[in-house]
């Protein structure tokens, strides 16, 4: 009975030679292809509809080697110091630490009710479901909304990276947590281990490092998010100096000088979780 299963969820063709050809029942590997063919059609096809009127490729290539080379080879700072710079860098930094510290505080209490295996059903669904509600809205436009409620500044952009850090915490905290071993939770629970308990003893021990891979992985996009937020709603910092040597000085130095400490600083934050993930954890998990 059940080879008869195992044969009938599979289909089998020869091949020319004589050999068996085995391919999976599973229309999965024809959905990702197709959605990849129609994707690079569309692309194609855009290039048709796009507007060329004044464009003249004679002038516009040197002239774009030309402003990638001063921006990338010549980088300097012109309208503020050096001191600035680094004071602005670390608001940024400090956008991006309050976000991702707040937010991994509050989904870990959401993910203990999202998680199946440590919640009840109608519990863990309802929190499921609000969640994916706010991750499906980009960080941007709940920055933007925040904006709107509470005036351009610093709050909104906390507010709005904030409130996606949640939503994204929680979806990666829940599926660490519903990993654990359900045998350590049932010996727990024999023992008689209150709730509280079992969270300590048996589920923090074995998702730890998760835990602290998926908060840098975050604070890592916090930080990208709050370069950009830094001029589109106002939040100061290494964004906004961007946003105004780009769109107001036309300084291509400045702009490059900017991209580079801005490359800087993700490199240092991907090398420091890295070693120490590799120190406390080390063959366990990393980003």
């Amino acid at each position: 009975m059940e080879m008869n299963q195992v044969t009938a969820s599979i289909k089998m063709r020869r091949k020319r030679n004589g050999q068996i050809n085995i391919k999976s029942g599973n229309k999965i590997d024809l959905v990702v292809k197709s959605t990849i063919w129609i994707l690079s059609l569309l692309t194609i096809l855009a290039f048709f509809f796009f507007n060329y009127s004044g464009l003249q490729l004679e002038r516009a290539i040197p002239e774009t080697w030309h402003n990638l080379r001063v921006m990338f080879l010549e980088p300097a700072l012109n309208h503020f110091s050096w001191q600035e710079a680094v004071y602005q860098i670390g608001v940024t930094l400090g956008l991006g630490v309050l976000a991702t510290v707040l937010g991994a505080i509050i989904a870990f209490f959401l993910a203990l009710m999202a998680a199946e295996n440590l919640s009840k059903p109608w519990i863990s669904k309802t929190v499921r479901i609000f969640v994916a509600f706010v991750r499906a809205v980009p960080t941007v436009l709940w920055v933007l909304i925040f904006a709107i409620a509470a005036g351009l500044g610093s709050e909104a952009a906390v507010l709005g990276m904030l409130f996606h850090s949640v939503a994204y915490l929680v979806k990666a905290f829940s599926e660490s947590f519903e990993e654990v071993d359900a045998g350590i939770l049932e010996a727990l629970r024999a023992s008689g281990s209150k709730w509280w308990h079992v969270i300590v003893h048996g589920v923090l021990p074995s998702t730890f490092t998760y835990l602290l891979s998926w908060t840098f992985l975050r604070f890592e996009i916090n930080f990208s998010v709050a370069v950009a937020m830094g001029a589109a709603a106002g939040a100061g910092g290494i964004g906004f100096e961007l946003f105004m040597a780009s769109g107001f000085y036309f300084d291509l130095r400045e702009v490059g000088f900017i991209t580079y400490a801005i490359l800087l600083i993700a490199i240092i934050l991907e090398i420091t979780s890295t070693r120490l993930k590799n120190r406390y954890f080390p063959g366990q998990l990393t980003s």
